[in-house]
């Protein structure tokens, strides 16, 4: 009974942190009335293309979650219940203010893209930077997201194999990727968000109706990771979409692009995040109880859940909560919200490339000039191994994310704004991304813990200097 209470607690608090804190974030950045929206200053039929608001918030949601609350969540339920305390506050006071406040900035100028937006705050030389990053991060998320349910579908048709799945999926991609954005993923976005939420409200539902009982382990700060991975930083970069993500900030400018009002931002962007939170808690909550259970690997060999990888553990859940027939369902939603990552990637790396080189994308033909040469590099890039992919993968996101909330920070001091909104989150990505980096064995130098924390505080403060330094100079 009590960790039903404090599932709903957290639950009640992401909603409290739209309502509260979400207008907060809204009067310290300033709202314009006035402000005609891209896609009306900027109309072509193509990217700017003015949408229903239910049809771009589902949109959005789809863009920032895709697989990651699902499978981050999961995974980071083997560190414990930290778990929710850092899904429910990092949703709230950073991840949300992350994305709202950087899709306000876009849509201040005109649907720019995020490195576009982090040269006007940070430079000349952190825009270059930044598209390098950006496109880079979004090949990768192409990759990820194309082997991953290349290979879960494989096994459910004999006569396809991993490698025509793979060039099935590559071959909508492609699609998404130059069609107008009203074509395909404005048409089948809302179908799969409808999914997406079905899935997450069932076993939210169907949970306290079981046998299983709820959050039995609510020691928040006992480390459970039965590898013995420490909770600081590691937990902060396992789970990144359903707390904070900087593939977010990527994908907020390709709805900024469609709204018709900026009054409705609010809505969309900050509460797109608290809806991505609530669907990261309740598969951190489903994880959390079924934890110890024991259920049946691949072959056959019964183990604890959490010995299982995220896309078993997935299976298991709705098999053991909603039917065995729900399994198969529970593989399709898998592969859709994978899918639902990889399109508007694979989209917004084009978007990226033509602010680069300046090109209009109103024409077919020089939307294709761009799209070629990315799936080229698409099929170049996944030639390496999958696993060494997703490790650098966690980390590139988590320090996108940070360096985004430090030029949310940079462009409401110079506008005269209170920038502790952003400020805070920025210090604390700041200290993580650098402690990781430091002291992960996997794809950082391996330094002690404390050592790395103690050198991630000192860049911290050397940010907030040139953060200091550059205004005065602006001042």
């Amino acid at each position: 009974m009590l960790g039903l209470l404090v599932f709903l607690l957290c639950a009640v608090l992401l909603v409290l942190g739209y309502v509260f804190y979400g207008r907060l974030a809204e009067r310290v950045y300033g709202s314009d009335a006035s402000l005609v929206m891209p896609c009306k200053s900027r109309a072509d039929g193509v990217d700017f293309v003015p949408m229903p608001l239910w049809r771009i918030f589902l949109i959005q949601l789809l863009n920032i979650a895709g697989l990651g609350p699902v499978v981050g969540a999961v995974s980071g339920c083997l560190f414990g219940s930290a778990a929710l305390l850092w899904i429910v506050f990092g949703c709230i006071l950073a991840g949300a203010v992350h994305d709202f406040l950087s899709a306000m900035m876009s849509a201040d100028a005109g649907g720019a893209n995020l490195p576009e937006l982090v040269g006007e705050s940070l430079g000349r030389g952190a825009r270059v930077c930044m598209r390098l990053v950006c496109i880079l991060l979004l090949l990768m998320v192409g990759v990820v997201f194309t082997k991953l349910p290349a290979g879960m579908l494989s096994p459910l048709t004999p006569g396809l194999g991993e490698t025509v799945w793979f060039g099935i999926i590559l071959g909508y991609y492609f699609l998404a990727t130059i069609l107008p954005i009203n074509t395909i993923i404005g048409r089948i976005y809302p179908l799969f968000g409808a999914l997406f939420l079905f899935m997450a409200l069932s076993l939210a539902i169907r949970l306290p109706l079981s046998d299983y009982p709820v959050l039995p382990d609510l020691d928040f700060f006992t480390n459970r990771h039965p590898a013995g991975q420490p909770l600081w930083p590691a937990l902060f970069v396992t789970i990144a979409c359903g707390a904070i993500s900087g593939f977010h900030a990527t994908q907020s400018p390709m709805m900024v692009r469609c709204l018709p009002e900026q009054r409705r931002m609010r809505g969309v962007f900050y509460g797109a995040m608290i809806v991505e939170g609530l669907v990261a808690l309740v598969w951190a909550t489903v994880g959390l109880s079924l934890r110890e259970v024991l259920v049946s690997n691949a072959e056959g060999v019964q183990v604890p859940f959490c010995s299982l990888s995220p896309a078993a553990a997935v299976d298991q859940a709705c098999t053991l909560l909603l039917g065995s027939r729900a399994a198969f369902f529970a593989v399709l939603g898998v592969v859709v919200l994978a899918v639902s990552s990889g399109d508007t990637a694979m989209r917004c790396c084009r978007l990226l490339l033509s602010d680069a080189v300046r090109l209009r994308q109103r024409n077919l033909h020089r939307r294709l000039a761009l799209a070629l040469p990315i799936f080229a590099a698409v099929l170049m890039i996944s030639q390496i191994d999958f696993s060494v992919l997703w490790r650098y993968f966690g980390w590139a996101n988590q320090t996108l994310a940070c360096i985004t909330l430090w030029s949310i920070t940079v462009n409401l001091r110079r506008r005269g704004r209170n920038c502790l909104l952003s400020l805070l989150p920025a210090l604390f990505m700041t200290v993580m991304c650098c402690c990781y980096l430091l002291c992960s064995p996997d794809c950082g130098i391996g330094l002690s813990q404390s050592v790395a924390t103690l050198l991630g505080i000192a860049v911290a403060v050397l940010c907030v200097l040139l953060f200091v330094r550059g205004y005065r100079k602006v001042k």
